[in-house]
């Protein structure tokens, strides 16, 4: 399925992520805002079709075809997956000022051709509290948890049929006011566990990412706000495999403009002065470019570019990688009922080797497309197709892999 679709990248994210193999998501045009009525109301997103009911079930069933279920270099594994995923959402604002909402999602995935294991239990735990002191000022506070025995084979150059079950847990608040009229000011943070059952994989790859920052816009014009951000980052590795640790510090600056009714562009631009414990210090570019153009109800274009250090799934070679990320994305509305969309995610990066082992070049491809119908209300029917590619100066982490799937969610 589809990336999410963005007005621009977000500028509080995770940017040290494992190279990861990520689920394609398709968003639907039929998504909406729920808002609380009072002048102090807090806003928060919730499906059109929970809107209305605190407690929301959904269940989702699916069929695909993976032509490389453990993202193999060589001789991969083909496999039919079937997937049962029930959900249980709880949405509600518990006064005028505060919201509160919740989920629970077990899934069942079945491979028809899967080495050893075939049936994998995977589960997500979410829940977010946003409360309004003010009209201008707001807490919100997140923390959503994972077990996952099948991420997508996200480990590159792991052998075949290596168990990368990962559980993970995100952390996440901030706090944001206006101390003057054009003036909005954001203290946040973000603490991220990475925790892989394999001990040979957690041995290398489980850390914790502790990232806080202050940011700030002002508004120069009623369409045009400066802003400006200041982070710093905490990457300390369970095990520190060869001194892997590392402190960041990142200020940057940059803007968002509202060209038009349609048009929308973000843009960050700063440094990265980095310190690892092992490795010498290095001082790093780092961008985000974005622009939205929304040329219809429920149709829209993206595109965006990121340049950012990010961890390395092979730590023991590679202290650091370079990555530029390109994407594009398209949804169209054709009707009410049926939506299509399109994404591609292009991402030359360069893994920066370790004493005694040379840089390494490693382009990573997604695009995918997907059709969605929405018979009813509590009905959508999406059928969409994928495509992975890693072309890696490592030969045993390339990847090369398709995915087709036909799915159906019916919300209660």
């Amino acid at each position: 399925m589809l990336l999410p679709v963005v007005s621009k990248l977000a500028a509080w994210r995770s940017y040290f992520r494992l190279k990861k193999m990520r689920l394609l998501r398709v968003i639907l045009a039929g998504s909406g805002i729920f808002v609380c009525q009072a002048a102090w109301a807090v806003y928060a997103p919730v499906p059109e079709q929970a809107q209305g009911k605190d407690l929301t079930f959904s269940v989702e069933s699916g069929i695909s075809y993976n032509t490389n279920i453990f993202g193999a270099s060589t001789d991969p594994i083909s496999s039919f997956i079937f997937e049962l995923a029930p959900d249980l959402t709880f949405n509600s604002s518990l006064s005028d000022q505060t919201f509160f909402s919740a989920g629970f999602r077990p899934t069942l995935d079945y491979f028809d051709n899967r080495p050893g294991k075939k049936l994998l239990y995977s589960q997500s735990v979410d829940a977010r509290l946003a409360h309004s002191f003010s009209r201008t000022s707001v807490l919100d506070v997140s923390d959503a948890y994972s077990y996952d025995q099948n991420p997508e084979a996200i480990v590159n150059g792991a052998p075949v049929n290596t168990n990368q079950t990962l559980q993970s847990n995100e952390f996440d608040s901030r706090y944001s006011f206006a101390p003057l009229e054009k003036l909005g000011l954001v203290v946040k943070a973000r603490s991220i566990y990475y925790d892989y059952i394999s001990q040979a994989l957690g041995q290398e790859l489980n850390r914790f990412e502790n990232l806080y920052g202050l940011e700030f816009d002002y508004t120069l014009l009623p369409d045009l706000k400066f802003a400006g951000e200041y982070r710093h980052q905490d990457v300390d590795y369970s095990n520190d495999p060869s001194d892997n640790n590392k402190h960041s510090d990142f200020l940057m600056g940059g803007f968002d403009y509202n060209v038009g009714p349609k048009l929308t562009a973000s843009m960050r631009l700063g440094v990265e002065y980095r310190h690892r414990d092992g490795l010498s210090d290095e001082t790093s570019p780092y961008a985000e470019l974005s622009a939205k153009y929304a040329y219809a109800k429920g149709s829209f274009v993206s595109l965006g570019y990121s340049y950012t250090l990010e961890e390395t799934s092979d730590p023991l070679l590679f202290s650091d990688e370079k990555t530029n990320r390109i994407f594009a994305n398209v949804q169209h509305a054709f009707s009410a009922l049926i939506v299509g969309s399109a994404s591609v995610d292009y991402e030359p990066a360069t893994l920066v080797g370790r004493p005694g082992q040379a840089d390494v070049s490693e382009d990573t491809t997604h695009a995918g497309v997907a059709l969605t119908y929405l018979p009813t209300k509590n009905w959508t029917v999406t059928a969409s197709y994928d495509y992975d590619f890693v072309d890696s100066g490592i030969s045993d982490r390339g990847l090369n892999r398709n995915r087709l799937g036909v799915s159906a969610t019916v919300v209660f």
